[in-house]
């Protein structure tokens, strides 16, 4: 049985350290496919979109060693040019190694990506993008292959501000001919680790953490080591947890300079914050404030990733609160799971939900049916009175290292059933 038990009820007091970033490693680890050496990559966490990671590229005839946080990539020798079905299919974040492969052979065949079901993600931002910079693209059922003689730089604007694309121009653009100029690119920090990684490496890149991203192509790469930023998913979750329980507790590498949107929320609901040079100091109040109005941004606004796990912690916040989500279209599927538990959530739409605080949830058995969502309903068993049963936890291994060892440190009542 795949599930996680929690008894809750009680406030968090402790401290845990962050790992390692998922959205940060994954496109780090695609772009080491562009260096005929070897890179050392400190920090990446043990999540199974790593191993899907390391699967990939390995068939690829890249050699992949981890010793406990650190990865060494060795991409002297490429061999093959089409990406493994399965591993493709399991894990959205596998397209970043669309323009990496271009970039390396000039061609790659894979599957569609996959991932988790949290709305429509189509990838023809990407595809139409890589097309300005002299790709062809033969698309079949489940599959496609992209092509290109040469890569040429290009200006390139995107109608929408994609995290994802911005990465597979970003590492087309490293070796293609001439500049390439993205508009309108996605300021996440992932893309900032990525553009610091590849620079750091030898690629011109100007203009990173900003909107407008300039990349001269063709200078030539070489190994390096480089450590991954904590994940700021990750710390915002524990820190939204403290607040639904109440207590206090330490974040030990939280990268609160990534988390300014998420710190200001906490404050709002109830939260005094102290930054320390080491993490995150968080003591939850005795009073929690509902959220009259807030929605889902790009970077630097308050992100998607963040909205599960913020509607459990004001469902137990006294009055009204509303959310929007601007980014997907499906994400609100967390709402069913906690009305189980109690929780007054009315959807308007798609894009909005209305949370009307209760006193408290009641642990019940509900089922993970997304990453983030999955975290979410662990952080809210940590809220209710009574046992919890969260199942169909392979999603939460997505993206999170080991969330039951996390929240023991925190002094929760938590174990995992296999």
């Amino acid at each position: 049985m795949d599930a996680i038990h929690v008894l809750g009820g009680n406030a968090l007091f402790g401290e845990t350290k962050i790992q390692g970033s998922k959205n940060a490693v994954l496109p780090v680890m695609a772009a080491a496919l562009l260096i005929k050496d070897v890179c050392v990559i400190e920090n990446c966490p043990h999540i199974s979109d790593v191993y899907h990671m390391q699967q990939l590229l390995g068939s690829t005839g890249c050699k992949v060693v981890r010793s406990g946080e650190t990865l060494t990539i060795d991409a002297r020798n490429i061999s093959e040019d089409t990406m493994a079905g399965d591993h493709v299919t399991g894990m959205r974040s596998s397209i970043t190694l669309l323009g990496a492969m271009l970039g390396r052979t000039g061609e790659v065949t894979m599957a569609y990506p996959g991932g988790c079901v949290i709305g429509e993600r189509p990838i023809d931002l990407h595809l139409n993008a890589l097309r300005r910079m002299g790709v062809a693209i033969y698309e079949e059922e489940g599959r496609f292959t992209a092509r290109a003689k040469t890569l040429e730089g290009a200006v390139i604007r995107l109608p929408v501000s994609s995290v994802g694309a911005t990465e597979n121009i970003i590492l087309a653009a490293v070796t293609a001919k001439g500049v390439t100029v993205i508009q309108n690119a996605a300021m996440e920090p992932e893309i900032t680790t990525l553009c610091e990684f590849l620079r750091e490496a030898g690629a011109v890149i100007e203009g990173i953490g900003g909107s407008v991203l300039m990349i001269q192509g063709g200078h030539t790469l070489h190994g390096i080591r480089f450590r991954v930023p904590a994940d700021r998913i990750v710390a915002g979750t524990y820190l939204m947890s403290v607040l639904g329980t109440g207590g206090h507790i330490f974040l030990e590498d939280a990268p609160v300079a990534q988390m300014r949107s998420m710190i200001r929320t906490a404050e709002k609901i109830g939260a005094e914050i102290h930054v320390t040079r080491d993490g995150l100091n968080i003591i939850a109040k005795d009073y929690k404030n509902p959220i009259p109005y807030i929605k889902t941004e790009i970077y630097p606004g308050f992100p998607t990733d963040m909205q599960s796990v913020l509607m459990a912690v004001l469902s137990t916040c006294p009055g009204e609160s509303v959310i929007e989500e601007t980014i997907f279209e499906d994400r609100f599927r967390i709402a069913s799971q906690l009305r189980k538990m109690g929780a007054r959530v009315e959807l308007k739409g798609k894009r909005q939900a209305v949370i009307t605080g209760v006193d408290s949830l009641l642990g019940c058995e509900v089922a993970a049916e997304e990453l983030r969502g999955g975290a979410a309903l662990v952080a809210a068993g940590s809220m209710a009175l009574g046992e919890t049963v969260v199942k169909n936890c392979h999603f939460i291994e997505r993206g999170y290292e080991d969330i039951c060892r996390d929240y023991q440190n925190l002094g929760v009542n938590i174990f995992w059933q296999r």
